[in-house]
């Protein structure tokens, strides 16, 4: 779908310098665009491409100045990073746009289907099913019995939501994330061997949680794991059963949440971070990467590093010392040594 600078202006409120007919059919970073491409200027560092870029289009700021000549039209704006964000978001809306239902896929008789849904080849819709409005269900996905989704909630190719999980609106699932599947619960035998303990929950996503690829969210034992809403989970995130993840809080990749944790609101998780099992974590904490929490965080807002943990100022000060050890090392052999010749002169 192509736009001219006269429509972008339009829709950004801004004023064009250059062909208002000039059009264009991709964005792209100003120093690699080419011919019927738009992109932005936002950041002083990258001045020098506004003009060498073989971009049609270039978005700046009201108060750019324009030290030489530049080959693409210009639409000023008061925020090229905001504008060019707007445009992003619209331009992904235009590329996911689906709609109808695609065959072969399977929609149970008991399932109901809310308005302008699109569900996609392969897909499958168990029984009693509800599927709010505007909700898109790629290739491949399976939603099993009892489920219920929200409006305008998204699953991408080959997500797994097992049954009775509840899904909020706006949800947005990435492809490979499994909701809902058994918790880790085993009960150990005396033989050493181990049976399975059932797992009769299920998962609740409250409204606008976006969850990244390959993650997953195990279902309660008994009751739910809570995903609160605003939450946003990155690729390969382990929820245990019986979580509670606080609104707003945000977990990075491969980290891993044990069972029965309660999380805040507005925690923030770095990559690769751990928490023990029955833990709580106070709202606004902050975990670095690769924290491993061992006991429960009490005090609010605060940063934590370091596995196991301890406060962030103090985990920096002894990692700087943990460096200076083979130095530290050193320097005690020479005393030990200077002790022992000490020694021998004395007898």
């Amino acid at each position: 779908m192509q736009f001219t600078a006269k429509d972008i202006a339009l829709m950004l409120k801004g004023t064009v310098e250059g062909d208002l007919l000039a059009a264009v059919d991709q964005l792209a970073k100003i120093e690699e665009a080419g011919n019927g491409s738009l992109s932005f200027l936002a950041n002083p560092k990258y001045e020098q491409y506004l003009y060498t870029t073989n971009a049609s289009i270039v978005i700046i700021n009201n108060d750019q100045h324009l030290a030489q000549p530049v080959k693409a039209t210009i639409i000023r704006v008061d925020n090229a990073y905001s504008a060019f964000t707007l445009l992003l978001e619209k331009y992904n809306t235009i590329k996911l746009h689906k709609s109808g239902i695609e065959q072969p896929s399977f929609i149970h008789p008991s399932a109901k289907v809310g308005d302008n849904a699109y569900i996609g080849a392969f897909a499958y819709i168990s029984q009693d099913v509800t599927l709010g409005d505007n909700c898109k269900i790629y290739p491949n996905c399976y939603i099993a019995d009892n489920v219920k989704l929200g409006n305008n909630v998204t699953l991408f190719p080959g997500v797994t939501v097992y049954f009775d999980c509840v899904i909020g609106n706006n949800a947005i699932i990435h492809s490979g994330a499994v909701i809902g599947s058994d918790g880790f619960g085993f009960a150990p035998n005396p033989d050493g061997s181990y049976n399975k303990i059932a797992q009769i929950g299920n998962v609740i996503i409250e409204n606008d949680v976006e969850i990244g690829s390959n993650a997953t969210i195990d279902r309660a034992t008994m009751g739910s794991t809570v995903i609160r809403a605003g939450v946003k989970i990155d690729n390969l995130v382990q929820i245990a059963h019986n979580v509670e993840v606080g609104a707003n809080t945000v977990i990075a990749a491969q980290s891993g949440v044990s069972g029965s944790v309660k999380i805040g609101e507005r925690v923030m998780m770095g990559g690769q971070a751990g928490i023990a099992g029955h833990l709580n974590i106070a709202d606004g904490s902050q975990l670095n990467a690769q924290t491993g929490i061992n006991s429960s965080i009490k005090e609010p807002n605060k940063k934590w590093g370091g596995s196991p943990y301890q406060a962030y100022q103090d985990y920096l000060r002894a990692q700087v010392n943990i460096r200076k050890l083979p130095d530290l090392e050193k320097r005690v052999r020479e005393l030990e040594n200077i002790i022992t010749e000490l020694k021998k002169d004395v007898h």
